[in-house]
C-alpha cells in the first residue's frame, strides 16, 4: 500500500492514541487487575503517567468519540447519541464543520491514519479520508465481528436488518479487503506498516488506533483463549482473551516506535471510550455503574500517557482530566492555532504533569444525556448527577475525594452547592445543540425519520 505523504517531518511529537472499547475500569494492571496480565499496556503509565481520575466526555461510544476527535463537547455539535447506520443519510455523523484531529494536524504538517472503528458516519461525506485522515483501514458503523469467516457482506448495501453491519468486509481507503486473521490482529498489523512507512519517509504522524475490542460480540482464537484456562466464566474467559490480544498489540505498536527510533519522539495514550459494559463481562471494580451510567463507572475509564523523556516516569496524576485533552495536548505541542469560533473545551495537559504551572487542569467538568434528560458536572472534589431523567428523579451530590465509589449522597447536607453546581450546569447546558440526527433505535436502524 502506497500511503500519501504530506511535508516534511517538524519538531513536534507524532502521536498515537489507542482507543478500546467497554473496557472496565478495573481491567487493566496499572488500575489492580489481578486476572487479566496487561503488561503492555501497563508499560505505558509505568513509563509515563497515570491518569487515576481521567474521563470521557460520554458514557457511551460515539459520542465520546466524536469528543475525543475535535477536542470539544460533542453536544455542542448536537452528537448526543449513537447515530443511525444509514448512508443514505447527509445528518448522520460528526458535522463536516467541526475540524477533526486531523484535519488540525493536517496543518502541522502531519500525516494521519485511523485504524480500527469509526463510528462518526457512514454517508459518504463522512468518510476518514474526507475528514482529514490520509488512511484508513477498518469498519465504518459502531461494531463489528472479530473471526475472518464470519465477515460475509462486501458493504453497507448488502445489509438488511440491524447488526449486519458486523458483518461487512474490512475497508482499506475507499475498498473491501480480504483479511484472514483474528480482526485485534489486522488493526495492529496495519498500525505497524503505517508506522514503518511514516519513520522510512521521516513523516511526523498520528495514529488514532481505534480497537473495537473488548466489545461484544465475545470472539477470540485458542490463541488467546489458552492463555485463560483458570478463568471458569467462559464469558470473563473470552473477555480476557480479546483484552489479552489488545495487551500484544499495544506491545508489538511500542516495539515498532522503537525499532524506527521514533519512541521518545511519540506521545502515546491509552485509554477507553467509556466504562465496562454489564455485557461484554467487564470488570469496573469499585466504581459505581457502568457503560450508559453517569456514575464513575460510566465515566471514568482506564487513562495513561506516555512521551519518553518529556513526561514524568511512574507519575500518578490525582486530579481529573478528560479525554478531550488529547487534542489540546498535541495541538500545544505543534502550535496550532485553532478556530476562535469552536474553540476547544479540552486543556494542554503537558505543563500541570511536569509541574510548570499551578493549580488543576479544569474547573469544571461536564456531562449531559440528552436523550434521557441525564446530566453531571464535576468541580473539585464534588460530582452532582442525575443519572436518571431529572424531571422525576432528584440529583445527587458525592464527595468523589473521599467517597470515590458514590456510595453516600451529602445533598441533604449541602443544598446550597449543589445548587450553585447546578447552576453552573445548565450555563453550560445553555450553550449545547439538541440531536441533529436520526439515533440508533431498535429494528429501525436505517430510519429516516
Amino acid at each position: 500500500m502506497d500511503y500519501p505523504l504530506t511535508k516534511k517531518k517538524a519538531k513536534s511529537p507524532n502521536l498515537i492514541v489507542i482507543m478500546v472499547d467497554d473496557m472496565g475500569w478495573e481491567d487493566v494492571g496499572f488500575n489492580g487487575c489481578k486476572d487479566i496480565p496487561t503488561p503492555n499496556i501497563d508499560r505505558i503509565a509505568k513509563e509515563g503517567v497515570q491518569f487515576e481520575q481521567g474521563y470521557v466526555s460520554f458514557p457511551v461510544c460515539g459520542p465520546s468519540r466524536a469528543g475525543f476527535l475535535t477536542g470539544r463537547y460533542q453536544d455542542r455539535f448536537g452528537f448526543t447519541t449513537n447515530p443511525s447506520i444509514n448512508p443514505e443519510d447527509e445528518r448522520c455523523g460528526l458535522p463536516v464543520e467541526e475540524e477533526t484531529m486531523a484535519e488540525v494536524l493536517k496543518k502541522g504538517d502531519y500525516n494521519s491514519a485511523i485504524i480500527g472503528k469509526w463510528h462518526m458516519g457512514t454517508h459518504s461525506k463522512f468518510h476518514p479520508l474526507k475528514r482529514g485522515f490520509d488512511y484508513f483501514f477498518g469498519f465504518l458503523s459502531g461494531g463489528h465481528h472479530y473471526l475472518p469467516e464470519l465477515l460475509t457482506l462486501k458493504d453497507l448495501s448488502e445489509v438488511t436488518k440491524k447488526w449486519d453491519w458486523y458483518s461487512t468486509k474490512i475497508r482499506e481507503n475507499y475498498d473491501a479487503v480480504e483479511v484472514d486473521d483474528y480482526l485485534t490482529d489486522e488493526l495492529t498489523d496495519a498500525t505497524i506498516r503505517y508506522i514503518n512507512k511514516q519513520a522510512e519517509n521521516d513523516q511526523q504522524f498520528m495514529v488514532y488506533l481505534a480497537y473495537n475490542a473488548p466489545h461484544a460480540p465475545l470472539e477470540a482464537t485458542e490463541k488467546y483463549l489458552s492463555r485463560f484456562d483458570h478463568i471458569e466464566n467462559k464469558r470473563r474467559k473470552t473477555y480476557a482473551a480479546m483484552v489479552s490480544a489488545v495487551d500484544d498489540g499495544v506491545g508489538r505498536v511500542l516495539k515498532a516506535l522503537e525499532d524506527k527510533g521514533i519512541d521518545e519522539n511519540t506521545l502515546v495514550v491509552f485509554l477507553s471510550d467509556n466504562g465496562g459494559s454489564k455485557k461484554n463481562a467487564s470488570n469496573n471494580g469499585p466504581l459505581r455503574g457502568f457503560k450508559t451510567d453517569m456514575f464513575e463507572g460510566g465515566v471514568r475509564v482506564p487513562f495513561a500517557m506516555r512521551w519518553k523523556g518529556e513526561l514524568p516516569e511512574g507519575m500518578k496524576y490525582e486530579h481529573p482530566i478528560s479525554s478531550l485533552d488529547i487534542m489540546a495536548t498535541i495541538v500545544a505541542q505543534a502550535n496550532i492555532k485553532i478556530n476562535k469560533e469552536r474553540p476547544l473545551d479540552g486543556v494542554d495537559l503537558v505543563p500541570y504533569l511536569k509541574g510548570e504551572v499551578d493549580g488543576i487542569p479544569h474547573n469544571y467538568l461536564f456531562w449531559r444525556k440528552w436523550e434521557q434528560n441525564c446530566m453531571a458536572v464535576r468541580h473539585g472534589n464534588y460530582k452532582l448527577l442525575a443519572n436518571k431523567n431529572m424531571e422525576s428523579n432528584p440529583t445527587e451530590l458525592f464527595d468523589i475525594e473521599n467517597d470515590p465509589y458514590e456510595t453516600t449522597n451529602i445533598k441533604g447536607q449541602n443544598k446550597k452547592l449543589s445548587k450553585e453546581l447546578m447552576s453552573e450546569w445548565m450555563k453550560w447546558n445553555d450553550q449545547l445543540k439538541d440531536r441533529v440526527f436520526p439515533r440508533l433505535n431498535g429494528d429501525n436502524w436505517w430510519t429516516k425519520q
